[in-house]
């Protein structure tokens, strides 16, 4: 596991590593400029925070490595909020690697996985929620999972944890009035304020009920076409894909293995699978298809099965199985879910169908900001226990309250950061992309 140290200065490729007309090298660390002066040529100590400088990078021979714009950050600036800089060079493996050996013999190392973000955590840059929704957005796989990221790295479930938290505070404060003074000296009756802490429990639950629905549109889901062979699995598998990338024949048993790719239905990202078909077989290859569909069914998100209008097929009962049947253009089946792979006729109510099967149960509740993280929603719903906890022991006295709503406050400074074992801190960023 990463174990990340801020006294060190560090740096990091945070583009791809890969030929490219541009590449983006940065650093950061105190004292990381006055280390990588002697190599450029601009006047890099004495120029504004945020002002590009073009010039060049040389070894320690004064031999020019490469053209390049560096944009120099002063302390308080910039990602990490330490001394940093950044470099755009030229997107040539050999000049990224040229400079980076020249980062290397100057005292700054390669940064570790997420180190640049757990620095800007550190340094009060941001709270742990919007740390995670960093690598939220560079993982996001549709425009939607983005935007949501982009929310949550402006502050909403900060905004939200602090609003719980000075609600909290005050219950706490009220209380800790009753438990200074004596059994025989109680100035006046004090009631669990019930209506305030079910108003502050109902909107944590909210949050912590968007933690599937962000999910889905960030991660996605794993959807299975299966069914009989020669049923029309493949023909469906590439009319959703809108390319021939399964192989169509008459010929019954052509699907062998199956056949993976990422598509997007109805802007929800999903790893869809084309399978061997379903029946009886003593060909060896063709008994290890059906074996490897019947796994792939029992992972599954969801299960297209595809049926043979002209066949006695029925769909297996499974509440994650949609009945589609094919052939629409030559045999229609009453008002059944249908699809044409010829004239394409019904395919938009297949993938409706697909998209409502997905979304089913899940809530984007309106006026919450969404999660998407396990932790969040975890340290959400601790909180909500927390002071559940604490109503339900008014009758084991106010000390108990006040422990349950500390353990409360503790939870809300673990979704943020403000209270985190270095063992936790350590196995969140270490997930992280390099550069980040």
């Amino acid at each position: 596991m990463a174990h990340y140290e801020t006294d060190e200065p560090i740096y990091a490729l945070a583009t791809p590593y890969s030929p490219s007309a541009l590449a983006v090298i940065r650093a950061s660390g105190e004292g990381v400029v006055s280390l990588f002066k002697p190599y450029f040529s601009g006047r890099i100590e004495t120029a504004e925070s945020g002002k590009a400088l073009h010039g060049y990078i040389t070894d320690s021979d004064g031999k020019r490595i490469d053209e390049v714009v560096v944009i120099k950050y002063s302390k308080g600036h910039g990602y990490t909020s330490e001394e940093a800089f950044e470099i755009m060079c030229h997107g040539s493996l050999p000049v990224i690697r040229n400079i980076s050996a020249l980062l290397e013999k100057a005292g700054i190392r390669e940064a570790l996985r997420g180190e640049f973000t757990y620095r800007a955590f550190m340094h009060g840059r941001m709270d742990l929620t919007q740390a995670e929704a960093v690598e939220e957005i560079v993982k996001a796989k549709t425009g939607k999972g983005a935007g949501e990221a982009l929310e949550r790295l402006s502050g909403t479930i900060l905004a939200e944890a602090d609003k719980a938290k000075d609600e909290i505070l005050d219950i706490l404060a009220s209380l800790e009035v009753q438990l200074d003074y004596g059994e025989d000296e109680i100035p006046e009756d004090w009631e669990f304020p019930s209506d305030k802490v079910h108003g502050i429990c109902h909107r944590l639950r909210a949050i912590a009920g968007t933690y599937r629905a962000s999910k889905l549109w960030s991660e996605g889901a794993v959807i299975v076409i299966a069914g009989r062979t020669n049923a029309g699995k493949s023909s469906l598998y590439n009319a959703l894909l809108k390319e021939n990338r399964a192989i169509v024949s008459p010929i019954e048993g052509t699907t062998r293995d199956y056949i993976e790719s990422n598509a997007e239905i109805d802007g929800i990202p999903v790893r869809l699978f084309d399978t061997a078909g379903l029946r009886a077989t003593d060909e060896e290859v063709e008994a290890e298809g059906i074996k490897r569909t019947e796994s792939l069914m029992e992972k599954a998100d969801l299960i297209v099965y595809v049926i043979d209008p002209s066949s006695d097929d029925t769909a297996p009962e499974d509440p994650r199985i949609i009945p589609v049947y094919s052939r629409l253009d030559i045999l229609s089946k009453d008002d059944a879910l249908s699809f044409s792979s010829v004239t394409g006729e019904g395919l938009d109510k297949v993938i409706s169908a697909i998209a409502e099967k997905l979304t089913k149960d899940l809530k984007e509740t309106e006026g919450v900001p969404s999660i998407d993280s396990e932790r969040q929603r975890d340290k959400l719903l601790e909180t909500v226990e927390a002071l559940e906890d604490a109503e339900r022991s008014m009758e084991f006295g106010f000390d108990v309250v006040a422990m349950y709503l500390q353990s409360a406050l503790t939870s809300l400074g673990e979704l943020t950061g403000v209270v985190t074992g270095e063992d936790v801190l350590d196995r969140l960023f270490s997930s992280f992309c390099l550069g980040k």
